[in-house]
């Protein structure tokens, strides 16, 4: 059964009586993403694909509210046409997953989902500045507002962007804006290995020329050559100047602009070099930058596996076989000796269902998740087992 409210009330009655007779609920927006997690554990999906209303924008004040429904390249649409954008470059994951619908932006801010651009901007967490949220027991909560310095007391902006709807339904989302780019350009450095492409991307996120890409491919992701690549935006004449310097830093020599650039990032942005149906798992390692080459080495040690360097080297997305659990454990430890988390983005249901998703938590940090998700959703109703088993 799927229940399709159109307002916050609605919300609320439907949570309620999910709660009343006990029946799980899954919370869906566009459901683009609904492989990234463990698999519903519900009996009911709640949809938010008729909360697609704009509550307001205010260009002046660079801040926007919008239901929880609405599609993300509505509101990217939106900004555009007032030379404004989300600075955290949110992942379209239907590439990944071969699915269809539309991104919306209570998902994004449901799942903290951030690109390319958060070492610069940050995540999307860092742009979230106010919520409406129906918790599990039917409640109405508001917490934010439209300015950053709003918030006493107990963060839940923060404590629910992340939790993939564990905690709450999202009604409404505000988020804080930057200017659009007038112009933006790559620069290019070709057949680095992956050590010596982490200490050029270092360098150069070390430099004062505001990088806001920093990625390496290596040969066969993309195309034949390894290609390390930084990214500047600003006024055209402070991008020809940054690349200029950033150059003579750590070489380079190719320049893409512009459409070609976006282009480009987009691939980066949505893991699109793994994209369905491509059968492999595919996992998302984050490391300190120093330790990307190692941990790929430690996890070719059992098995093949591809990959490629997003955030100056401390991201790493790996493409291995699917076939079992044995291939996970060695990720796991290989991400725990590199001082990492790992979480599995994609794999078949079944695997999903029998093992961690999200990095496995200290017994500590399980119990305090426990009650905190308790204290949100006394039954359990919202969500239940999509980041971990019995929460």
């Amino acid at each position: 059964m799927i229940l399709s409210p159109t307002s916050e009330s609605d919300i609320a009655a439907a949570v309620a009586d999910a709660r009343e007779k006990k029946t799980p609920l899954a919370i869906e927006g566009g459901g683009t993403r609904k492989a990234l997690g463990r698999p519903a554990q519900s009996e009911r999906t709640l949809s938010l694909a008729k909360m697609n209303a704009i509550v307001f924008y205010e260009p002046g004040e660079m801040v926007f509210c919008a239901q929880g429904g609405v599609p993300v390249e509505s509101i990217e649409a939106m900004l555009a046409e007032r030379g404004q954008m989300l600075p955290f470059e949110p992942v379209d994951h239907r590439r990944l997953y071969g699915s269809s619908g539309a991104p919306t932006i209570g998902a994004v801010a449901a799942c903290n989902i951030s690109g390319p651009r958060r070492i610069s901007h940050g995540a999307a967490r860092d742009s979230l500045i106010g919520l409406r949220l129906v918790n599990g027991a039917g409640e109405a909560i508001k917490t934010g507002g439209r300015v950053m310095k709003n918030v006493t007391g107990l963060d839940l902006v923060k404590l629910s962007c992340g939790a993939h709807g564990t905690l709450g339904v999202l009604a409404e989302a505000t988020f804080k804006v930057l200017p659009r780019p007038e112009a933006s350009a790559t620069l290019v450095i070709r057949n680095l290995d992956d050590e010596r492409a982490v200490q050029a991307l270092s360098q150069a996120l070390g430099s004062p020329f505001e990088v806001s890409g920093a990625a390496h491919l290596p040969a066969g992701i993309g195309g034949p050559d390894a290609r390390t690549l930084l990214r500047v935006e600003n006024f055209k004449p402070s991008v020809e100047y940054r690349i200029g310097e950033l150059r003579k830093i750590v070489g380079g020599d190719v320049i893409l602009y512009d459409e070609e650039t976006r282009a480009l990032w987009r691939d980066i942005r949505d893991c699109a070099f793994f994209a369905a149906p491509d059968p492999r798992a595919i996992w998302r390692v984050s490391t300190a930058p120093s330790r990307g080459a190692d941990l790929v080495r430690l996890v070719r040690k059992s098995g093949e596996a591809a990959h490629f360097f997003d955030w100056g080297g401390g991201l790493v997305w790996l493409a291995v076989d699917a076939g079992g659990d044995a291939r996970a454990k060695d990720i796991r430890a290989a991400t725990a000796a590199c001082g990492g988390h790992a979480t599995l983005v994609r794999a078949p249901d079944e695997l999903r269902a029998r093992m961690e998703v999200f990095q496995p938590l200290p017994d500590a940090v399980m119990t305090l998740t426990r009650g905190i998700k308790a204290s949100f959703d006394p039954d359990g109703i919202l969500n239940p087992g999509r980041m971990y088993a019995g929460v």
